[in-house]
């Protein structure tokens, strides 16, 4: 239980980066995981290095793809707002789960395993390892948001014609900012991927991206400390 709080405490602060410093609401947040996921469990299963080296090779390449699909995905998704951002997004999250269920079907060759799903991960996560990872996330996203770059996507959130202006690149900000909560999605989906040591495609649906997103307006967003803690009760009450 406090793999996953750990892991969610992750997700819903890379979140909170987006929705509450942002100001945009997206609403596929569990396709960049599934992304992190895959790549992270496909290099760990495959890699000939070494048992630790592989996994925080594994976790850095996975947050690496996550964010490179969320700037692959934000410079078209943030030149919209509100509710035509969350459908777009919402429809990446499902296009990433559904083409990791049918793709090897299409290239012919037993990569991704669709539904039946990848087994036999290796099991690297442990508690050292994310609570570790919390604190860098948690440090990171905090340093961030009190430098410059923070500043002007605090400013672009409140008043983007304003903070244009000022000689703020509003649309550079918002995709760096995009990209930063989508890798450290990525880097709880490989924490994820490693602490399971199975992964099914259906534990990435729309569902879950909604499951984060209460987290984040539980705790109240643009607030760390309360992302914290929303994800922490809400990871234990159920059980």
């Amino acid at each position: 239980v406090l793999l996953l709080v750990g892991i969610n405490i992750i997700l819903t602060v890379s979140l909170n980066v987006a929705t509450g410093y942002l100001g945009q609401l997206p609403l596929g947040h569990a396709g960049f995981m599934a992304v992190g996921a895959y790549t992270c469990a496909l290099f760990t299963k495959y890699s000939p290095l070494p048992g630790g080296v592989r996994f925080a090779v594994g976790l850095i390449l996975g947050s690496l793809m996550a964010a490179l699909f969320g700037v692959l995905i934000g410079i078209p998704a943030l030149r919209l707002t509100g509710d035509y951002l969350a459908i777009l997004t919402l429809g990446f999250g499902e296009i990433i789960r559904i083409t990791l269920n049918n793709i090897d079907d299409v290239i012919g060759h037993s990569v991704f395993y669709g539904a039946k799903g990848l087994k036999n991960i290796p099991k690297y996560s442990n508690y050292m390892n994310v609570f570790l990872c919390v604190v860098i996330t948690c440090f990171a996203i905090h340093t961030m948001m009190k430098s410059r770059h923070g500043r002007a996507g605090l400013a672009n959130r409140d008043n983007e014609i304003a903070a244009e202006a000022c000689g703020i690149q509003t649309t550079y900000y918002k995709v760096m900012a995009f990209a930063f909560s989508a890798a450290f999605a990525g880097l709880a989906g490989g924490l994820y991927a490693c602490y399971l040591g199975v992964l099914d495609p259906s534990s990435f649906g729309f569902m879950k991206s909604i499951e984060i997103l209460v987290m984040v307006v539980l705790g109240g967003m643009g607030s760390m400390l309360g992302s914290i803690v929303s994800a922490v009760v809400l990871t234990i009450l159920p059980e």
